[in-house]
């Protein structure tokens, strides 16, 4: 198989959420809603059950209805990444072998988490799971989540000796990473951000784009920005993400964890409730208004 997957996961990606009803039991309803609102504006590919779709609450049976749901949704006119990770190495390999991958283009895979292995470790975990099946697999690097940041040289060790590992989702916050990654692998080597805080920037660095949280309540204006960013004219080299229009929004669904700011957001649209599953509760009253006077300011239009 190719590595080459720059045109279709280029761009603006959705870390999508996964919606509730008010019993706590998956909506498909939303689901449809929410596919709808992403696709008229023209996002680039969808991530379903990462960390904003909350997969580490859903039960085997759930995630095999959340998958077929959103294939559903979509109706191939998006691409999909479904995210599957454990800090289990054996265990992922086996999961990823039992579950039903038709539909998605691509696995998204979150270095392991909680045990802190070495580079080594984490090198031959990927190279294990790269071996576990024939489909693209995105690394994804998020140390704030996982306790480890895999470094530049294990990242360049694990590309160079796999078949089917065709980037990195980054998310350490270090945009010079970004630069140093897109200079010296090969071009098709997938370099995306993972940080709305610094999507600008990085994107100016040589990502390839986003996975945006923000963009499931505003992807329109996270598509022009980023067409407005590459088309590099002078009229928005001025623009940076501190005086981006969506930086303050970012903030505040960020404040007290991810996603029970964005599924509030998206519960003032109507586009699904704002339920989440324990351990995680849904956001203060204090961060509710601020969200709602940020969103009254600035509405959502497609």
């Amino acid at each position: 198989m190719t590595k080459n997957l720059s045109s279709i996961f280029s761009g603006i990606g959705v870390a999508i959420v996964t919606p509730f009803d008010d019993k706590n039991n998956f909506d498909k309803d939303a689901v449809f809603k929410l596919a709808e609102n992403l696709i008229n504006a023209k996002i680039s590919y969808v991530v379903v059950q990462g960390t904003t779709g909350e997969s580490s609450t859903l039960d085997i049976n759930e995630k095999n209805i959340v998958n077929n749901t959103y294939i559903d949704a979509f109706k191939n006119k998006v691409p999909l990444i479904l995210g599957l990770s454990s800090n289990n190495t054996n265990y992922l390999c086996n999961e990823i072998k039992a579950t039903n991958l038709d539909g998605f283009d691509s696995i998204m895979s979150v270095c392991p988490y909680y045990n802190k292995p070495s580079q080594e470790g984490l090198y031959n975990h990927f190279l294990n799971i790269s071996q576990s099946t024939t489909k693209s697999i995105l690394m994804y690097n998020v140390p704030s989540r996982t306790g480890v940041n895999i470094n530049n040289e294990t990242i360049i060790n694990i590309y160079k000796n796999s078949d089917n590992i065709i980037g990195i989702k980054e998310a350490s916050g270090e945009v010079n990473r970004i630069k140093q990654l897109k200079s010296i692998l090969e071009s098709d080597f997938l370099v995306i951000s993972g940080d709305d805080f610094t999507m600008i920037d990085a994107i100016r660095n040589g990502a390839d784009g986003i996975i945006s949280v923000a963009a499931n309540v505003y992807p329109k204006i996270m598509v022009e920005t980023y067409n407005q960013i590459i088309s590099d004219t002078n009229s928005v080299k001025t623009l940076n993400d501190n005086n981006f229009v969506l930086n303050e929004f970012i903030n505040l669904i960020f404040e007290e964890c991810n996603p029970p700011g964005i599924k509030y957001a998206l519960s003032k649209l109507n586009l699904c409730s704002s339920k989440v599953r324990l351990p995680l509760s849904e956001i203060s009253g204090d961060l509710k208004s601020k969200i709602d006077k940020f969103i009254k300011e600035h509405p959502h239009v497609n």
